[in-house]
């Protein structure tokens, strides 16, 4: 199984257009020790033909671009692209199903709740129906291994995870199960997985159980403390309220991966205040010495 990081960055990327806070205003004045990062997704592939798309951000166009194995290749009109699995329905993981309107239909696998958002508080499906349009895939939340056409040996379960629905969803303040999910990726033929969950609020138990049975993690790295945004003055919110579990701390993703002993682990969905960006910082040298990877635009990984 092949797996490519199109963008390992938050929402806004890093650095983000519109921050100078210490990590964006170092990296711009070329006094950072790291690399800049478009907005998250992944591909998986079993042939290194065929892709099937983890979430499509507002980056997908430069990403695609970056990518030579996903990029056209017989006939005028050609991808690589087979299908899109939506995680969630965050504008950040979404809007880049408008920038492939102009390919064929659309292929996408998401939860109700996704598709409710999708077509309602940001009518995405509703808005491309005059252009490649979507034929939507329902997926369910309760483990259920499904398989996608075109994208051979290549087995997906899906869970629910404690998170909140975008700002705008009509449910933002009355949680469903399937506002956000937790993947794992299985190869048929080898039986090699990958868990996915670039947005991570609360290690439930069928979080953890996923967590202790795959062969590489790829999960929330969006902020280090849980009071980043607070102390920087760029947010009143602090982590854990909008859904995301930080690094540090009791309880923190990072003792979390030490209880998982054997598998590659790698955080994804960094947010550019996060200072593990900075790869001379303290923070960093810390997930290094715990064996936890941070993902970068590029990275593939042979499973």
């Amino acid at each position: 199984m092949k797996i490519r990081v199109l963008g390992a960055g938050a929402g806004g990327g890093f650095p983000q257009w519109n921050c100078n806070c210490d990590n964006c205003g170092r990296y711009r004045r070329g006094e950072f020790n790291g690399k800049a990062r478009t907005q998250s997704s992944i591909a998986v592939s079993s042939d290194g033909r065929n892709w099937l798309l983890f979430n499509t951000s507002p980056d997908i166009r430069a990403q695609l671009e970056a990518f030579p194995a996903i990029q056209p290749k017989t006939g005028i009109r050609d991808t690589g692209i087979k299908a899109v699995l939506l995680i969630d329905s965050q504008i950040d993981h979404t809007t880049g199903m408008l920038m492939l309107r102009e390919g064929k239909p659309l292929e996408v696998y998401c939860t109700e709740m996704v598709t409710q958002d999708l077509t309602s508080g940001f009518p995405l499906f509703t808005m491309l129906k005059d252009y490649c349009t979507v034929n939507h895939h329902p997926i369910a939340c309760d483990e259920t291994p499904f398989e996608i056409p075109g994208i051979d040996d290549i087995r997906i379960y899906a869970h629910a995870l404690k998170s909140k629905a975008p700002p705008y969803s009509p449910h933002r303040h009355d949680p469903h199960d399937g506002d956000n999910i937790g993947v794992v990726v299985e190869q048929i033929s080898t039986g090699k997985k990958l868990y996915y969950a670039p947005g991570l609020g609360e290690i439930e138990p069928q979080v953890m159980a996923a967590m202790q049975n795959v062969d590489c993690l790829m999960v929330d790295g969006t902020f280090w403390t849980d009071d980043e945004m607070v102390v920087r003055n760029i947010s009143h919110k602090h982590a854990r309220e909008i859904g995301h579990l930080p690094q540090s701390g009791p309880g923190g993703m990072i003792d979390v991966l030490n209880g998982v002993p054997n598998a590659r682990k790698i955080l994804i969905h960094i947010n550019n205040t996060n200072p593990i960006l900075d790869e001379d910082s303290p923070e960093r040298k810390t997930l290094d010495a715990n064996g936890i990877e941070v993902a970068y635009d590029g990275l593939e990984i042979d499973l």
